[in-house]
Formats: structure tokens, C-alpha cells, sequence
């Protein structure tokens, strides 16, 4: 089920204005990657990616073509690997915290 135009903006304003939500939709992000619910990870991180850095400065930060980026997190997107963890290291690195994983 497709999210309502509303609904994307009141969580990205709260990703905007809520450090705790902008970084646990973060780590929720990478939770659904690993558990292979990889279309779920993706519109998680794209709707991060949207609140908070944006495309073009990703881009720049990744050297990843900002087009790219927006096919990668599309609903038929399927990011590399390298790609994938170049955007998570760089995300982490915007803020300012380092996941990890846990067994």
C-alpha cells in the first residue's frame, strides 16, 4: 500500500525536528535490509534521505549520480552492495552516529 502524500510529510517532519526518530528511522532502515525486506529498507531510507541530507548533497558525498540515486531508492530500484553501504557510511557520517551489528 502506497503512503500518502500527507502522511511522508508529517514523518518527515519529525525526522526533521526529532533526533531520536531521525536516527531510529535510520537504523530501522538498515534493520529491514538485513532481514531482507529490502523494498521496505529502501522507501525507509529514501524517505530519511528526502527529511534530512536530500539527494543532490548525497550525491555529491557518495559520487554517485544524483539520477542514480533516485532510481536506486524507486520502487524497482536495486542498489549495489558498494552502493548501498557507500550511502549508509556517508548517512552515519551526516548523523554523526555508527551502527552496528549485533548477534
Amino acid at each position: 500500500m502506497a503512503l500518502t502524500r500527507d502522511f511522508r510529510e508529517t514523518v518527515q517532519a519529525r525526522v526533521r525536528n526529532d533526533d531520536k526518530f531521525r536516527r531510529g528511522l535510520l537504523k530501522d532502515a538498515v534493520e529491514e535490509f538485513l532481514a531482507g525486506e529490502t523494498a521496505l529498507g529502501r522507501e525507509i531510507l529514501r524517505d530519511f534521505i528526502n527529511a534530512t541530507v536530500g539527494f543532490p548533497e548525497l550525491a555529491a558525498k557518495t559520487g554517485i549520480h544524483v539520477k542514480t540515486l533516485h532510481q536506486m531508492f524507486g520502487p524497482k530500484g536495486n542498489p549495489t552492495a558498494a552502493n548501498l553501504f557507500n550511502i549508509i557510511a556517508a548517512l552515519q557520517e551526516e548523523e554523526g552516529v555508527r551502527l552496528r551489528v549485533v548477534a
